[in-house]
């Protein structure tokens, strides 16, 4: 026990240091603490006591404002009131028991107030128990019998506050019968404590609407009854008529909702009754609710409507009232009603919206025509001083506006002008506000319906005044333009609307116009546009839209549509301008290559699907674009980067490696054909090409053998190309890999060759080693190609003894003999076959290589050559008779030279 003490009392000392803040956890301690204090024998303790009347003032203190929660002032109070009961003495004094009352009951009441009626049933029994024994101590008295009979009294009222706490506890836990049996002692106590009356009237009249509140009827009608009763047992201390009269409508309410017909009487009654008490426009509008609920007669309800005007309810509740005569199907009575309401509030500023609602029930039950002639007796009226309250003709705008609309939707377009109409009526001649504004385009989209292009005119003339900035005004402009066939005025229109959807501005209705809607905007211009066959339009609302909107997913369809329309107009187009065509093309697939690589919202299969999609566009292109190889290069790339977006399989990786081929030799073939300033760039692109298709091919093959595939030999080639343009050191390692080709040909040597003599190649040396072993493999063949053995013998040569030499080197000559030598192998092998001007070519090329030499004094060698030429002379045919007298002299002299050169060398010796 000493140790409950000491921990009680540093907790409560922690408490009430000013400077903490963490009350929960001491609170959550000493709450921990004193439960268990039941099992101990009660010993007075005065340490105990004062903790306990400590923790009550801090309580009490803490009772305003927020700085605790309900649930902690509860258990503080909990604490305190558990201590002051373990510390009970033997014989307690009348001071202390009374403390024990005051706690206890608020103790358990703070627990009510937390929905917590275990808890506070505690406490409520202790407080019980102590005004016993209280009541005890004072009936034992013998003296000062009206000091007894005054606190004789204090305990019996404070026994009715406890015995109604427990009633609420009770029914909190479902016990209704508990509840009846401590309200009933409590009512049995009202003759002795009157003035007790209007709390348990209000009490019961509080749990009556919490069992209506949980749907129990039976236990809700026996509590306000209960209520009324009990305000009834003394008028001067009943709550007063207008809460009897608020507690019999809610009694006659639960009647009507729990059983309508079985509780009809009861439900008439309670409201009479209420009405009586204290007649409101609650109270009556609740008995016409009843009898039209129950079924009553036309006259019974008529005379509730009486009873209802006869008492100056406002006119709300009148049109209230209206609208449910008019949902529960007394029209006949609803619309009499209303007349009546109508002449009765006629001088009422509001008599306007009884007016509207007369309109509006018109239209609901499809009686147009009489609804149209209120609709002209209220705009004649607007006109003779006897205008409608803003609310009012809001009201009214909305019906007729809704009305028209409907009508504008069955293609009744003529009878939606009408309506429209009626509400332009109630706007001022040069009125500027965007209602206007929207209501003047409505009407111009009826007359455009019709055909009455002039009145649309007007009516857009007239939107544009009073509302310029609107995109819908633009829009309306843009359909007359359409329908006048004015491509110009159209376009314009457009813009302007491309322009307004970049900046969201106010719309009609005081909203701001989404980027969405102006998006929606611009794709129903271009559908209206084709609708009309205006194809240029179209293409370019929906160019507008590609830029403006924001959602991709509707940027990827009008994309779509765009280059459906521009493939069309290819079809369609003569041959000279088809590459104008295709270049309005390529931009748009670029575009779509960059909606769908960060388009966030689609899923795996939409990315998949757009992007092939495009990609086959892109493809089918650029086979289109054989005469311009720039474009074809562009369609191939995005063919290309857009497969990227696809998942990679084998047909996919073939396609990617192609697209790349074809992009490096269209920049290869730009290039060819015109050189020109940017041709360095070509070309480097043309590598990065190669390169990443280096890589596709690497994939391709490693999942499978490509026996006959021609792309290694390909790269090779565009590779050497590129790189021999671009003056690339690399060149060299390039022919290196195609001399290790696997199956290496002879024409694709031939075809490096002549790229490393292509301007601005210039590769001499590679170009002779790759027609070396060019001839090489044709000579290796069972049977040579003569014709192009002979060219590349033809080309060696030729680089190898060019013209225009002032003199040779002896390793040339040696080289160029050997060229000579396998030159006439070629010729005796078929000389019958061997061009006779390739044969004077090559006599001519070496007869003047014979006279360079002679002219250098070099006469071995000059006598070589020329008898190398003299040999050719047999296979020249009919030109040899002709060569051989021109030659013979120069040889003879040649010779006789050398004989005088070899005797002047003798003497010297």
């Amino acid at each position: 026990m000493e140790l409950i003490v000491s921990t009680v009392k540093g907790l409560t000392e922690n408490l009430l240091q000013k400077q903490t803040t963490d009350y929960d956890q001491v609170i959550e301690k000493l709450f921990s603490e004193v439960s268990g204090l039941e099992d101990f024998p009660k010993i007075p303790n005065p340490q105990l006591e004062e903790c306990a009347i400590q923790l009550w003032n801090w309580a009490v203190t803490k009772n305003v404002g927020t700085t605790i929660s309900k649930n902690l002032k509860a258990k503080v109070r909990h604490v305190a009131c558990s201590l002051l009961y373990c510390c009970e003495p033997e014989n307690p004094t009348e001071g202390v028991i009374r403390k024990q009352i005051l706690m206890a009951s608020k103790t358990g009441r703070t627990w009510l107030d937390c929905k917590n009626p275990q808890m506070a049933d505690n406490f409520l029994r202790l407080a019980v128990k102590s005004l016993e024994t209280l009541y005890a101590q004072l009936t034992s008295r013998g003296d000062g019998a009206a000091d007894i009979t005054s606190s004789k009294g204090d305990v019996e009222k404070d026994l009715l506050r406890i015995l109604s706490c427990q009633a609420e506890s009770a029914l909190i836990q479902g016990n209704n019968h508990d509840a009846v049996v401590y309200m009933q002692r409590c009512r049995d106590m009202l003759q002795r404590l009157p003035k007790d009356t209007s709390y348990l009237s209000i009490m019961c009249y509080n749990f009556g609407i919490d069992t209506y509140n949980l749907k129990k009827f039976e236990e809700s009608t026996f509590w306000l009854s209960q209520s009324y009763e009990i305000g009834k047992m003394n008028v001067k201390y009943a709550p007063g008529f207008e809460v009897q009269a608020k507690v019999l409508r809610l009694l006659a309410s639960v009647y009507l909702e729990w059983d309508c017909q079985r509780f009809q009487e009861k439900a008439l009654n309670a409201v009479s009754l209420a009405n009586k008490e204290f007649t409101s426009a609650s109270g009556l509008y609740l008995k016409i609710r009843i009898l039209v609920r129950c079924g009553a007669s036309d006259d019974h309800i008529g005379a509730g409507l009486n009873e209802m005007l006869e008492s100056k309810v406002s006119l709300e509740v009148c049109l209230s009232t209206v609208k449910l005569l008019m949902s529960e199907d007394r029209e006949v009575l609803a619309f009499d009603y209303l007349k009546r309401v109508c002449q009765h509030f006629e001088s009422s500023p509001d008599l306007g919206t009884a007016l509207v609602l007369h309109i509006e029930l018109l239209l609901q039950k499809g009686r147009e025509l009489l609804a149209k002639q209120k609709i002209e007796d209220i705009i004649t009226g607007h006109y003779t001083g006897k205008q409608l309250t803003p609310q009012a003709l809001t009201r009214l705008h909305i019906m007729l506006w809704d009305k028209a609309s409907k009508h504008f939707e069955a293609k009744n377009y003529s009878e939606a002008l009408q309506w429209y109409n009626y509400s332009l009526s109630f706007f001022k001649a040069g009125q500027t506000e965007p209602n206007s504004a929207k209501l003047q385009r409505n009407r111009a989209s009826c007359f455009l319906m019709l055909k009455q292009l002039e009145k649309a005119k007007e009516a857009i003339k007239e939107a544009e005044r009073c509302d310029p900035g609107s995109i819908f005004t633009q829009f309306s402009v843009y359909k007359i333009a359409v329908q006048e066939n004015n491509v110009e005025k159209a376009v314009e229109a457009v813009n302007v609307m491309g322009r307004l959807s970049k900046s969201p501005s106010a719309s009609e209705d005081g909203l701001l116009v989404s980027e969405n809607a102006a998006s929606n905007l611009l794709s129903l211009a271009a559908q209206i546009a084709l609708e009309n066959e205006q194809q240029e339009t179209a293409m370019k609302a929906l160019g507008s839209l590609c830029e403006n909107s924001k959602d991709e997913s509707q940027v990827l369809t009008a994309l779509r549509c765009l280059v459906r329309l521009v493939l069309s107009t290819i079809e369609k187009s003569r041959e000279e301008m088809r590459n104008v065509d295709m270049e309005v093309l390529l931009p748009y697939l670029k575009m779509a290559l960059q909606k769908v690589s960060h388009q966030s919202r689609l899923t795996a299969e939409k990315r998949t699907e757009e992007a092939n999609w495009f990609r086959k566009i892109a493809w089918n292109s650029a086979l289109q674009c054989e005469s311009c190889p720039d474009r074809m290069r562009d369609f191939f790339v995005l063919s290309y980067q857009l497969s990227q977006l696809c998942p990679p399989d084998r047909t996919l990786l073939m396609g990617q490696k192609t697209c790349l081929l074809m992009a490096a030799a269209a920049s290869l073939e730009l290039c060819r054909k015109s050189p020109h300033s940017g041709q360095t760039e070509d070309l480097t692109q043309a590598l990065e090409h190669i390169q990443i298709c280096w890589e596709v091919w690497k994939t391709l093959k490693a999942s499978g053998s490509f026996p006959k595939d021609p792309t290694d030999t390909l790269l090779l080639l565009y590779e050497f190309e590129a790189r021999a343009k671009l003056n690339d050191p690399k060149v060299e390692t390039v022919l290196e890999s195609v001399l290790e080709l696997e199956h290496l040909e002879a024409k694709v040597l031939e075809t490096i060759a002549a790229l490393a003599m292509e301007p601005p190649a210039h590769y001499p040396l590679l170009c002779k080693k790759a027609l070396r072993v060019a001839l090489s493999l044709h000579r290796k063949q069972p049977q040579a190609d003569l014709a192009r053995c002979r060219k590349c013998v033809h080309s060696l040569i030729k680089l190898s003894l060019p013209s225009g030499v002032s003199e040779v080197e002896a390793r040339v000559l040696e080289e160029v003999g050997d060229y000579y030598e396998e030159a006439l192998s070629v010729i005796a092998a078929a000389p019958d076959d061997f061009p006779e001007m390739e044969t004077l070519w090559l006599l001519t090329r070496a007869w003047n290589t014979g006279v360079l030499l002679y002219s250098l004094a070099q006469y071995p060698e000059a006598e070589r050559w020329c008898g190398l030429a003299m040999s050719f002379t047999r296979h020249l045919g009919s030109l040899q008779e002709s060569y051989e007298t021109k030659m013979s002299g120069l040889y003879t002299e040649i010779l006789d030279r050398l004989d005088r050169a070899k005797k002047n060398l003798i003497m010297e010796e």
